[in-house]
């Protein structure tokens, strides 16, 4: 039978191809639709964000790898090292080897493993950022059980490394400490004080001392690796490398032997050792007790051993450095001052008493009986109290004030240390009117006369000091730093008349030879000259000081030995001090322990 267009079989054939049609334009709508949003997807990211996505994937293969530069050494004068380097082990994270919430279960295991607080580590990875590609220090100074560990939990600890890097390294352990200083990792605020500088999160830069002070000759240049990683992290390839270049050394005026002897000469006591070169100011010993071990500072400090140190009482305050009344050392400038001032000649002879009495007060002689007549030489030999009020008095306070600056008191000395060290304190009447809203009373005068009231100096300035009748007239500017051509010229000349020079010589070797600093008139070392002081620091136990130079015609070392709150007298208790430091000097030989006090006469 044949079919006919209107027949059933022939409307439900049109109907099915109809439909068949029209589900193949959806479907080839839907397609363009998809493609089209497919490729503008692609060139929006080609186009609009294919620089930050090749960036990405750049960043996902490719590591960069900084090498810290070796830091230079610091030596002695003789060339043998101060501070150096050891190989250490540290941890380093790789933060955009995971996403923040992966870090968030890796970083307790790591803290864990480290036994370092979880905070510390989390603040240091937000502060690189996590999509740093650069290696991020976290930890260092790892025991061989934590290297051990890391490895055993690798699989756990994705993005985490350890690598073998240079630390500080102090072989003396706290010998020099406070000339020394020590290294540490920048804080927040010296990273942004130094950013300018080349410095980045995780530097090691000097905290004080030498290691401050010379940071730039130390610390040398980063250098690095750009290498290309595989899934597993392993390097494919190295795409480029910068060498590190280690830091220059430092050679000091330090000597090691004098030093190590000043170390055990003042033992425990809290106090300082100064030796330096009066012919150009080169510091040859500088001790501080209490002290610390810059070692300590190289890796990672325990709060156990921060306790400790914390326990004892500023031992990062370098004592040398720091102001205290210079005592009857002081009656050097209470001399030249008298003479120059022309209020006194040279020959001048005092009777000295038990006590004087000034604006109704009783200024005592130390030995409560006084010592007779004297000139200068016998008052500097016996240290006479009354002796130097009498000269006080005499003309008056502005001589007195006008050479202690001379002499370089009440300012910095220009040592290096600059950040370290105090100016001191010279007082007159305007400071006293400032201060302490009072005027300026002869009794002020009397006490400045014996280097007590509120003057202050360092040991570092006392020693300056007894450079001059050393050197026969010239101030000199002590320095740290070996060949420091400036240093070495630098020498004022006081223009001192020769008959105050010679007085001020012939007083300080009568103090030896028979005077109150008789515990260095040995035959162990060559001839010398010194002062002993004594200043009273109520209530508590009094300051000791003793200074001497030699050999006395042609002096090169000059020796201050100061323990604070020590008690005794200078010439029983700093002057063995001394006497050991000198011995060690000329003779080679070291103290086998602190000096013991003896059994003399003594201010």
């Amino acid at each position: 039978m044949a079919l006919t267009q209107n027949s059933p079989i022939s409307q439900q054939s049109n109907r099915t191809v109809g439909r068949q049609y029209q589900s193949l334009i959806v479907m080839l709508v839907i397609s363009v639709a998809l493609l089209g949003g497919i490729g503008s997807r692609l060139a929006y990211l080609q186009l609009v964000q294919g620089d930050r996505n090749r960036q990405l994937a750049e960043n996902n293969r490719i590591r960069l790898i900084p090498r810290q530069p070796e830091r230079g050494k610091i030596l002695d004068r003789k060339g043998r090292i101060l501070a150096g380097s050891r190989i250490s082990y540290a941890v380093f994270l790789w933060p955009i080897a995971n996403s923040k919430q992966q870090w968030t279960v890796i970083l307790p295991r790591l803290a864990s493993l480290l036994n370092i607080p979880l905070k510390n580590v989390e603040e240091r990875l937000d502060q690189a950022g996590y999509g740093s590609p650069e290696l991020l220090r976290i930890a260092r100074g790892l025991s061989p059980a934590q290297v051990t560990a890391l490895a055993e939990f690798s699989q756990e600890l994705n993005g985490v490394q350890v690598e073998a890097e240079a630390v500080r390294n102090y072989p003396y352990g706290d010998l020099a400490a406070h000339v020394l200083g020590y290294t540490g990792e920048m804080n927040d605020e010296e990273l942004k004080a130094r950013q300018e500088q080349g410095y980045r999160l995780g530097d090691v830069i000097g905290q004080m001392g030498v290691e401050s002070a010379f940071e730039s000759q130390l610390r040398g240049e980063w250098g690095g690796q750009q290498v290309e990683i595989d899934r597993s992290q392993r390097v494919i390839r190295v795409l480029g490398e910068k060498p590190a270049r280690a830091g220059n050394d430092v050679q000091l005026t330090i000597d090691l032997d004098v030093q190590r002897a000043a170390e055990r000469a003042l033992g425990d006591r809290k106090g300082a050792i100064v030796a330096i070169d009066p012919r150009n100011g080169a510091v040859l010993a500088m001790v501080s007790r209490p002290a610390f071990d810059p070692n300590l500072f190289s890796t990672y400090i325990t709060d156990a051993q921060w306790q400790r140190l914390q326990s004892q009482e500023f031992p990062f305050v370098n004592r040398a450095l720091q102001g205290y009344p210079p005592a009857s050392t002081y009656k050097i400038i209470t001399t030249t001052a008298a003479i120059e001032s022309g209020k006194f000649s040279p020959y001048t002879v005092l009777s000295t008493f038990p006590y004087l009495e000034v604006g109704g007060i009783q200024f005592w002689d130390w030995n409560r009986a006084g010592f007779g007549p004297l000139d200068f030489p016998g008052a500097l030999t016996w240290s006479s109290d009354t002796f130097f009020y009498q000269i006080a008095m005499g003309m008056g306070e502005q001589p007195l004030i006008q050479w202690t600056r001379k002499y370089g008191f009440g300012q910095k000395t220009g040592i290096e240390l600059a950040k370290e060290e105090a100016s001191g304190l010279v007082p007159d009447e305007a400071w006293k009117q400032k201060e302490l809203k009072e005027p300026w009373y002869a009794g002020d005068t009397v006490n400045m006369s014996i280097g007590q009231g509120y003057l202050q100096a360092s040991p570092l300035q006392v020693a300056i000091m007894f450079a001059v009748p050393a050197n026969g007239g010239y101030r000199v500017k002590p320095h740290l730093l070996l060949d420091n051509q400036d240093a070495r010229n630098w020498r004022e000349s006081l223009n001192l008349k020769p008959e105050t020079i010679a007085t001020v010589q012939a007083g300080l070797r009568g103090v030896v030879a028979g005077g109150t600093g008789q515990a260095v008139n040995v035959s162990s070392i060559p001839p010398v000259a010194g002062k002993s002081g004594t200043a009273e620091d109520p209530p508590r136990e009094s300051h000791v000081w003793f200074g001497a130079y030699g050999p006395l015609e042609k002096p090169e070392i000059v020796v201050v030995a100061f323990g604070e709150n020590s008690g005794g007298g200078g010439g029983a208790v700093a002057a063995p001090m001394v006497r050991q430091v000198l011995e060690a000097y000329f003779n080679g030989t070291q103290p086998k322990g602190a000096a013991p006090p003896e059994n003399v006469t003594s201010d």
